[in-house]
């Protein structure tokens, strides 16, 4: 057991501000009897931009930091600095967790793995045959990894860039991974959507694709958690689809990266909870 007890952990990214991880790390931390102190590191409110991270790295490393969560836009830039990476995080080409530590830096990736619990989570026994993901940008990386690695034996992309496909397809050579296509006939001989767009954010309202072109029998997972109902999951309900909605991702990469930063088990279900009270806030 890590007899270790106080932590300082960071954020960085830019356009934090209205982050709930800071708030779900500390009480859960607290929950588990540490001194857990999480501070954003934000580079719009800086004024800074990507070119900063090996100052704010060093930094942080000076200032005692035990580890570091990063986000938009850092996930690809981060990784040059670092000294060492976690196999996911290397085959994905992103790290959203940094472990300081001895004078080192360790990259992870919890973003593949916080999606895939929350989706177990959510749609236990799902048929996971033929997969539509919407999507192929950071988070889209992550959470195809996470259908791949659960099971999906087709997976079709949709995107603007179609480079995602064939890096998957290397890395699952047994599946089949393709780009494009006719949505809505492809989503017709479909068992499930994975939504990774950020339409349907607050700030972006709408659907993805036409309503219409969903159907009954497909799962819908979403990773957009800011309304936690979004338009696709109101319309997928509407049609009796079983859902999961971007809120588990969200809560399960941060259980995942601290349980990295201190070796302890954090409790998912109590940190929905927590999450859910905030987004009530």
């Amino acid at each position: 057991m890590n007899s270790k007890t106080s932590y300082l952990i960071g954020l960085i990214g830019s356009g934090i501000a209205g982050s709930l991880t800071p708030a779900m790390h500390e009480e859960e931390g607290r929950v588990l009897g540490l001194n857990y102190v999480y501070r954003r590191i934000d580079l719009q409110a800086l004024n800074l931009d990507p070119s900063a991270l090996p100052d704010l790295l060093v930094a942080a490393e000076r200032m005692g930091f035990d580890g570091l969560n990063i986000t938009y836009p850092c996930k690809q830039s981060v990784i040059p600095l670092l000294d060492d990476l976690d196999p996911d995080a290397r085959a994905l080409g992103a790290v959203n967790t940094v472990v300081l530590k001895d004078g080192k830096r360790i990259g992870y990736n919890t973003d593949w793995s916080g999606f895939a619990r929350a989706f177990q989570r959510g749609l236990p026994g799902v048929p996971m045959d033929r997969v539509v993901q919407l999507g192929a940008g950071g988070a889209g990386a992550a959470v195809a990894h996470a259908a791949l690695t659960m099971g999906a034996r087709t997976l079709t992309l949709f995107d603007s860039d179609d480079a995602l496909a064939a890096e998957l397809g290397a890395r699952f050579p047994d599946r089949t991974v393709t780009s494009g296509g006719d949505l809505r006939e492809t989503l017709a001989a479909a068992n499930g959507l994975i939504h990774a767009t950020p339409t349907g954010m607050a700030k972006l309202p709408g659907l993805p694709l036409p309503a219409e072109y969903l159907h009954k029998d497909l799962w819908v997972a979403e990773i957009v958690y800011f309304p936690l109902e979004t338009e696709l999951l109101k319309a997928a309900k509407a049609l009796g689809c079983r859902t999961v909605s971007g809120g588990g991702m969200a809560v399960c990469q941060a259980v995942d990266a601290l349980r990295i930063f201190t070796g302890r088990e954090p409790d998912a279900e109590r940190m929905f909870e927590h999450f859910q009270r905030l987004l009530e806030q």
